[in-house]
C-alpha cells in the first residue's frame, strides 16, 4: 500500500482527536506504569527512560501502521498488563523484570507470525481470563477508596469530580478527576516539585535475566492478560468500526517493537481499544477512509510525550500517593466492572471463574510463582472438572 500523508486533508478535528486520545491514555494509566516500574525496582531516571521508550514506541507504530494501512491504528501500552506487574514484580530484580518483558514479547511475536493468536485464545475461556484480570485489578479499585482514610479531602474531591463528570461528560471523567486532585493538592501545598531542570532522559539498557519462576509466575499471566485484555479488544474495536485490517501483521509489528524496546523499559506495545475509538468517530471526518489522520496525529503526540518522559516521571514523584492511587483506581473502574461481568455472564463457567478470581485476588505464592498463574490454573482445572460433570449428568 502506498505510504505518505496529504497534509492538506488533515483537519483540526483529527488533530484534536489525536491529542485527546494520548491525553486520555496518559492520564488514565500513566500512574499505573509508574507503579509498575517502581515495583520492578527502577530508579527515577530509569522510570523516565521507560516512559520515553513507551512514548516513542507507541508513536512510531501508530504513525507507521496508520499510514501503511490507511486505517486509524492506534497503539498503546498494556494497562491490564501493567496492573499485573504492580502486584507481581515486588521482590523481583529489575533484570528479571526485563526478562519477563522479553519473554512475553517473544510469545506475542510467535503468535503473530504463526497466526496462532485466535486459536490460542480459544483454549482459554473468556470467563477465566476476565476473572483473572478482575482479580489482578481488585487491589487498584480498593485503593481508590482506602486512600480516603489517609487523605479524605483530596481523595473525596477526586471521587466527587469523577462522579459528576461521569454524568455530564463521561469521556473526560478521569482527566477531570485528576485535575481536581491536582488542584486540591496544590492548594494544600502537597505537591513537592524537585529542584531539577526538565530534560530528555536517555533510556538505560538493562540486561535481561531469565528465571523459571518469574517466566511462569509473571511472564505467562502477563502474556495472557495482554493478549486477551488489550490486543483482542483492540482488534475488536477496529472491526466494529468497519476496518478489516489483517490481524497477524498488527500483532507481529507491535510485538517486535516491544521485543526490541524491552531491555530499555518498553514493556509492551499493543493495539489500543479505548483511545483508538476516540480516533474513529464520525466527527473526525465523514469519510471513514480518512479518519486515519487522527491516529497519525496521536502518534505525533505520543512521540512528543516520549521526549518528555523524564518530566512525566518527575511529576508522579512530586504528587501525593493518594493522587496516584486514586486516579489509578478510578481509571480502572470500567475495566473491573467489564471483567466481572464477562467472568460471571456464563452461568456454566461461573464457579470456575470465581475460583480464578479469588485465587488471583488472594495474592498467594506457591513454589515461588505468583497468584495470577495459580488463579488461571485453578480455574482451568475447575472448568474441566465441572464441564465433565455436566456431560456425565446428561
Amino acid at each position: 500500500m502506498p505510504l505518505g500523508l496529504n497534509f492538506k486533508q488533515v483537519t483540526f478535528s483529527a488533530v484534536t482527536a489525536g491529542f485527546v486520545a494520548v491525553l486520555v491514555g496518559y492520564t488514565s494509566s500513566a500512574a499505573i506504569i509508574f507503579q509498575a516500574a517502581q515495583a520492578a525496582g527502577a530508579s527515577l531516571l530509569q522510570i523516565g527512560g521507560w516512559l520515553t521508550m513507551l512514548g516513542l514506541g507507541m508513536g512510531i507504530t501508530s504513525i507507521g501502521l496508520s499510514l501503511y494501512y490507511r486505517t486509524p491504528v492506534v497503539t498503546a501500552w498494556s494497562t491490564p498488563g501493567a496492573a499485573l506487574l504492580v502486584t507481581s514484580l515486588p521482590g523481583t530484580s529489575i533484570n528479571e523484570a526485563i526478562g519477563v518483558f522479553v519473554f512475553a514479547a517473544g510469545l506475542m511475536l510467535l503468535c503473530g507470525v504463526t497466526g496462532l493468536f485466535a486459536r490460542l485464545m480459544d483454549h482459554i475461556p473468556q470467563a477465566l481470563s476476565s476473572a483473572m484480570l478482575a482479580g489482578i485489578l481488585l487491589s487498584f479499585g480498593l485503593s481508590a477508596f482506602t486512600a480516603l482514610e489517609s487523605n479524605f479531602v483530596l481523595t473525596g474531591a477526586m471521587c466527587l469530580a469523577y462522579l459528576l463528570a461521569k454524568r455530564l461528560c463521561p469521556r473526560y471523567a478521569v482527566l477531570l478527576a485528576l485535575t481536581a486532585g491536582l488542584a486540591v493538592a496544590a492548594l494544600r501545598g502537597e505537591i513537592v516539585l524537585a529542584d531539577q531542570a526538565l530534560r530528555f532522559v536517555v533510556p538505560e539498557w538493562v540486561m535481561p535475566h531469565f528465571t523459571l519462576s518469574s517466566l511462569i509466575g509473571i511472564g505467562i499471566p502477563f502474556f495472557v492478560v495482554t493478549m486477551a485484555s488489550q490486543n483482542a479488544p483492540g482488534i475488536a474495536t477496529l472491526r466494529a468500526h468497519g476496518y478489516a485490517v489483517p490481524v497477524s501483521p498488527l500483532i507481529s509489528w507491535t510485538a517486535l517493537t516491544a521485543l526490541v524496546l524491552a531491555p530499555l523499559g518498553g514493556f509492551s506495545v499493543c493495539i489500543a481499544a479505548i483511545t483508538a475509538a476516540i480516533c474513529m468517530g464520525e466527527d473526525i471526518h465523514p469519510d471513514a477512509k480518512k479518519r486515519y489522520f487522527a491516529a497519525v496525529a496521536a502518534g505525533v503526540f505520543y512521540v512528543l510525550a516520549g521526549v518528555f518522559g523524564g518530566s512525566i516521571g518527575m511529576l508522579f514523584t512530586a504528587l501525593p500517593q493518594a493522587v496516584v492511587h486514586t486516579i489509578a483506581g478510578l481509571a480502572l473502574l470500567g475495566t473491573i466492572a467489564g471483567s466481572v461481568y464477562r467472568a460471571l455472564e456464563n452461568e456454566h463457567q461461573r464457579d470456575a471463574a470465581m475460583i480464578t478470581f479469588l485465587v488471583t485476588a488472594s495474592g498467594v505464592t506457591l513454589l515461588g510463582i505468583g497468584s495470577a498463574f495459580w488463579g488461571l490454573v485453578g480455574g482451568v482445572i475447575a472448568h474441566l472438572v465441572l464441564s465433565n460433570r455436566r456431560r456425565i449428568g446428561r
